[in-house]
């Protein structure tokens, strides 16, 4: 495994990090996770050299942190960093801020939280936050020892994100990033800067939901012509490793397979490890990939529940694997999304997905169009 220096916290962490939203397949799905497998999952990772461990108090429907803190029984705390959320939407007043981030210690079954974020936060979120008086919440927890660094994850604009990295103190950012985003929320400008400020940054989404893990023939056969094979998933942490800036990579993995091929990759990965021939080859893959996908869904899920179930990332992966993939959802699936209400036919445009969507999608007009090309 290789470990990382994250930036002026001088400490070290390991470039593969754990991304605990997954492990039913599922960023924040419905299903009952697993426990046992998830727990085996974790401990593997831990084993394998993997310190940095992300949840949420939001994932797999409030689940993933009490798994989390079972894995880590039998002292396998002690040999690992937690970073966890604050849910952006539960929280008015410092009380409630209070209440949460104790609730969450008590989940993990630890007295402190390494890394805590500000959970997806925006402009209009971080004012809300100053508001309610979250930043002197952050700092007395850390004087407290509840916390050991104050964080956000990030989703909007560039230009929100150099006002929220101005305006406060903050010891780490978790953005976004892959070779598909380098322009879009905080892109590479924003990886540049938060490294101008020696602020370590953690990236989320590195295979876009599992969309780069899979090259579509047209990408594939630019893989296939470079006279150094690697899978799609090794090509795309190398590209983000290659990055000095990046601290740790988050992967979310649902089976062991997954923690195995992410070790081996992550035992070679080191800034500037890529040639100029290389990052050519993925300038080429970033255009065959452009070249095909319908919508930048990532399957999050954070448009869900919608309040006319749609099943709306479901309907956007039909569409993005019949472009990329040549996949035929069939005639019985679509009907049967109709018959059940899940189609986009129950779509009343309330908006709610959109306000929702860390990505700014259009998703009520995309959903229309993308169920007309499939039923065409």
């Amino acid at each position: 495994m290789q470990y990382r220096t994250f930036g002026k916290l001088g400490i070290k962490g390991s470039a593969f990090g754990l991304g605990c939203m997954r492990f039913n397949g599922e960023p924040s799905g419905d299903s009952i996770i697993n426990e046992e497998k998830a727990i085996s999952l974790i401990r593997r990772a831990i084993d394998g050299g993997v310190t940095y461990l992300d949840t949420a108090y939001v994932y797999l429907n409030k689940t993933s942190e009490t798994v989390l803190g079972k894995a880590l029984r039998d002292g396998y705390r002690e040999r690992v960093t937690i970073a966890t959320k604050m849910p952006s939407g539960a929280v008015h007043d410092r009380a409630s801020m209070e209440a949460l981030l104790n609730e969450e210690l008590r989940k993990l079954q630890t007295d402190h939280i390494d890394f805590y974020l500000m959970h997806g936060i925006d402009r209009k979120d971080w004012d809300y936050f100053k508001s309610i008086g979250a930043p002197q919440f952050f700092d007395d927890m850390k004087r407290e020892g509840k916390i050991r660094y104050k964080c956000c994850s990030f989703h909007g604009s560039y230009d929100e994100f150099e006002y929220i990295l101005n305006d406060y103190d903050w010891d780490m950012v978790q953005i976004q990033y892959n070779f598909m985003d380098i322009n879009n929320q905080a892109g590479t400008k924003g990886l540049e800067l938060a490294g101008e400020k020696g602020i370590p940054v953690v990236i989320m989404e590195g295979l876009l939901g599992g969309r780069l893990a899979k090259a579509p023939d047209n990408v594939q056969a630019l893989y296939d012509a470079f006279p150094v094979k690697r899978t799609p998933v090794e090509w795309a942490f190398r590209w983000l490793c290659n990055h000095p800036q990046v601290a740790t990579v988050l992967s979310g993995c649902n089976e062991m397979e997954q923690i195995e091929e992410n070790l081996r990759i992550f035992d070679t990965v080191a800034p500037g490890i890529m040639s100029d021939e290389e990052l050519k080859l993925m300038e080429n893959v970033r255009e065959a990939y452009l070249s095909r996908t319908k919508i930048g869904c990532t399957g999050c899920r954070y448009c869900m529940p919608c309040p006319n179930n749609v099943e709306i990332p479901r309907i956007f992966s039909m569409w993005n694997n019949a472009a990329l993939y040549g996949s035929n959802p069939g005639v019985q699936g679509l009907r049967r999304l109709a018959e059940e209400g899940k189609s986009p036919e129950s779509c009343v445009g309330c908006g709610a997905c959109e306000a929702a969507c860390p990505q700014h999608l259009p998703i009520i007009e995309s959903l229309q169009t993308a169920w007309k090309e499939l039923n065409g």
